[in-house]
């Protein structure tokens, strides 16, 4: 079973710096229906202006991972990071016992628009830790590369839970196939263009929920970013 999130039905706010959507209940947004998706908590779509972002603030228990599609992002955390995030990166904070952070566009011109994803971790206060890495274009086009993971496994960052995370570029008529193990489900978010799963078409903000289908097909339309959860 496909259960699409369509875009225009996600939170959405509009703070003049922070321009944000919200797929699942965050923040000042509470959606009963959709507090998240398995171990799946947060995925939020932001563009911030230039020079704009969000002060120094806490998390705590909680894996967090920025996915950059234009633009870039400063990241400054309290266990002495500093780091540019630009297309192509992965950023993994695991906040653990406690973590202050901040983000900021650098650009003065440009603005930044990013995913952030949250994801529960499979034990709390743990010993909070940074991880960054790169993943071309070329790894992703018409290929799911995994960029997170419970084991850190192909080269993907290492996250606190027993999920699988993909990223995925399709241009028209080219297409990945998924086979979703037994017992476990999926989520399918699309960061830009537009894309079919199982012949269900998908635009840039919309999710799908997917439970009992063994075998995912995606097919891009128009130039498509996506992302896929695979989850206990």
């Amino acid at each position: 079973m496909i259960k699409i999130r369509k875009a225009e039905e996600r939170g959405h706010f509009n703070h003049g710096w922070l321009n944000t959507y919200h797929t699942f209940s965050f923040a000042d947004y509470y959606d009963r229906a959709n507090m998240g998706f398995g171990h799946l908590r947060v995925i939020n779509q932001d563009r911030v202006k230039p020079a704009m972002g969000f002060p120094t603030h806490g998390h705590q228990d909680m894996e967090i991972i920025s996915y950059v599609l234009e633009g870039a992002l400063e990241h400054k955390d309290s266990m002495g990071n500093g780091s540019i995030i630009r297309p192509g990166d992965v950023q993994r904070m695991s906040a653990g016992t406690g973590v202050t952070h901040s983000e900021y566009n650098p650009s003065r011109t440009e603005l930044v628009h990013f995913l952030q994803i949250w994801i529960l971790p499979d034990k709390q206060d743990l010993t909070p830790s940074y991880e960054q890495k790169s993943y071309p274009d070329e790894e992703k086009h018409a290929y799911l590369r995994l960029i997170a993971s419970q084991d850190g496994h192909k080269g993907s960052v290492t996250i606190h839970q027993d999920v699988l995370v993909f990223a995925t570029l399709l241009d028209s008529g080219e297409k990945v196939i998924y086979s979703v193990p037994s017992g476990r489900r999926a989520w399918l978010q699309v960061a830009r263009g537009s894309l079919r799963l199982n012949a269900v078409p998908m635009k840039e903000g919309d999710g799908a929920a997917i439970n009992d289908e063994p075998e995912l097909r995606i097919e891009g339309e128009k130039e498509a970013e996506a992302l896929l959860f695979d989850l206990a």
